[in-house]
């Protein structure tokens, strides 16, 4: 059997996950052992797995608020789980269509003790929630204005979309226009994370959701 080289640990691991470490090392490792034969990683995401990843997300945490927070197509778990780990105090809503890669998340939640996540297999566009969203995230799903009909009607009056982005995030703003004008979304704004801390910095598409009056 060949080797699975998984990137070691860096060191501002521990410092953004805090007393966290622990759990966020046993997910890293259960990715980067397993995720590739169970197809929720390509061959080459372990040797950047801590880097590309799973600090990725993890640096998002500070702009999470306690309360209920939605993932759009989650996957493995990026950036949901990560950020279940991180933020305890935060309740996590994984949305994920694949069966293989529901049983997955639930698998982790149950080895990671994790209280603080519900997993529902479904499509975005299918899912009816009960009660609306305070936060919604999705990474590298769809381009932005296709992302919006799947994630502002998920969130309350005053909710919050935090939408990770690539490189071409301004293009992908302009080019929603339309649709951030038809899902009233304002204060838009994008934070770049992690420089001076990680290889790979972390854009996300901020902005507030209005509820149609």
């Amino acid at each position: 059997m060949t080797e699975i080289l998984v990137e070691a640990e860096p060191a501002v691991a521990a410092s953004l996950a805090g007393d966290r470490i622990p759990e966020l090392r046993r997910f890293a490792h259960n990715l980067g052992r397993f995720g590739e034969e169970r197809g929720l990683i390509g061959p080459l995401e372990p040797p950047r797995l801590w880097s590309r990843h799973i600090l990725n997300s993890a640096i998002m945490a500070p702009l999470l608020r306690p309360g209920r927070v939605g993932d759009i197509g989650t996957g493995a778990g990026l950036p949901g789980l990560v950020l279940a780990i991180v933020r305890p105090d935060v309740h996590f809503v994984l949305i994920e269509p694949m069966e293989r890669r529901v049983a997955w998340l639930e698998e982790q939640s149950a080895e990671l003790e994790l209280s603080n996540v519900t997993i529902l297999r479904a499509r975005a566009e299918d899912v009816r929630l009960d009660d609306p969203l305070d936060q919604v995230t999705a990474r590298a799903v769809s381009a932005l204005r296709t992302l919006l009909p799947l994630t502002a009607p998920l969130l309350r009056d005053g909710g919050e979309l935090v939408l990770m982005k690539g490189a071409s995030v301004d293009a992908e703003i302009a080019s929603a226009e339309k649709q951030l004008r038809k899902y009233r979304v304002s204060d838009v704004r994008v934070d770049v994370l992690g420089e001076g801390v990680l290889d790979d910095v972390t854009r996300v598409v901020r902005g507030t959701v209005r509820a149609r009056g």
